[in-house]
C-alpha cells in the first residue's frame, strides 16, 4: 500500500501549526485572571491632617474633608466632581482653571480650598440656568470662539468677570484683561467677538 507523499508546503504547514500550539499553551497558562474594572475611585482615607470645610459652590452647600494644602481646583475636580474647571499648567499661567470666588475671578490651582470657607464659589457648571445657557456661553457658540474646547471654561469665566469689572470698553481692553487666559488653538479673535457681543460693544477700537 502506497503512503501519501508529504510535500514541502505541507511539512512547513504542519511545523508552523505545531510550533504555534506549543507557543500558545504556556502563554495561556501564564495569563493573569481578569480583574473587574471599578466604576468609581474609593473614598479617600481620612488622615490626621484633614480638616472639615464647607464651601458654597454654585449656590449649594458643599462639605468636604481635605488636607490644608489641597487647592480649590483639586477639591472641585476630585472631590466635588465638578470637572468643567480644567487643570492646565497648574501654575496659574494658562487660566484654564479660572473660577469666581465672591464674584472675583481667581486661578483655582493657586487658591487653597481651605481659604474659601464660607465664600461663594462659581464654576462653569453654575453659569447656565438649567438648559438655558449664560449669554457668554451662547456667544462663544455663536461666534465659534473655541476649537478643542479645553480652555473654554476658563475663558468664559474670565470673560464674564471682565464685563462685570467694567473692562470691556474696547477690543484692546478685552485683549488686555483676557491676557491671563491662553488659547493654544488661537481662537483669540473669535473670543474677542463673543465678549464684545455680550458687552454690547461695536467694532470701534478693534486693532
Amino acid at each position: 500500500m502506497r503512503t501519501p507523499s508529504l510535500t514541502r508546503r505541507g511539512l512547513l504547514g504542519r511545523s508552523a501549526a505545531t510550533a504555534g500550539g506549543l507557543a500558545v499553551v504556556p502563554l495561556v497558562a501564564r495569563a493573569a485572571p481578569e480583574i473587574p474594572a471599578t466604576t468609581a475611585p474609593p473614598n479617600p482615607v481620612r488622615t490626621p491632617e484633614m480638616v472639615d470645610v464647607v464651601l458654597q459652590v454654585n449656590g449649594k452647600r458643599l462639605p468636604l474633608a481635605i488636607e490644608p494644602r489641597v487647592s480649590l481646583l483639586d477639591a472641585l475636580r476630585e472631590q466635588a466632581g465638578l470637572t468643567g474647571t480644567k487643570k492646565g499648567c497648574d501654575r496659574g499661567s494658562c487660566g484654564a482653571c479660572t473660577v469666581h470666588v465672591d464674584g472675583r475671578r481667581v486661578n483655582a490651582c493657586l487658591t487653597l480650598a481651605i481659604r474659601c470657607q464660607n465664600k461663594a464659589v462659581t464654576t462653569i457648571e453654575g453659569l447656565a440656568a438649567g438648559d438655558t445657557l449664560h449669554p457668554m456661553q451662547a456667544a462663544f457658540v455663536a461666534h465659534d470662539a473655541f476649537q478643542c474646547g479645553y480652555c473654554t471654561p476658563g475663558q468664559i469665566m474670565s470673560a464674564v468677570a471682565l464685563i462685570e469689572e467694567g473692562h470691556a470698553h474696547s477690543d484692546g481692553d478685552i485683549r488686555e484683561w483676557m491676557a491671563g487666559n491662553i488659547c493654544r488653538c488661537g481662537a483669540y479673535n473669535h473670543i474677542v467677538d463673543a465678549v464684545r457681543d455680550v458687552a454690547g460693544q461695536t467694532d470701534t477700537g478693534r486693532g
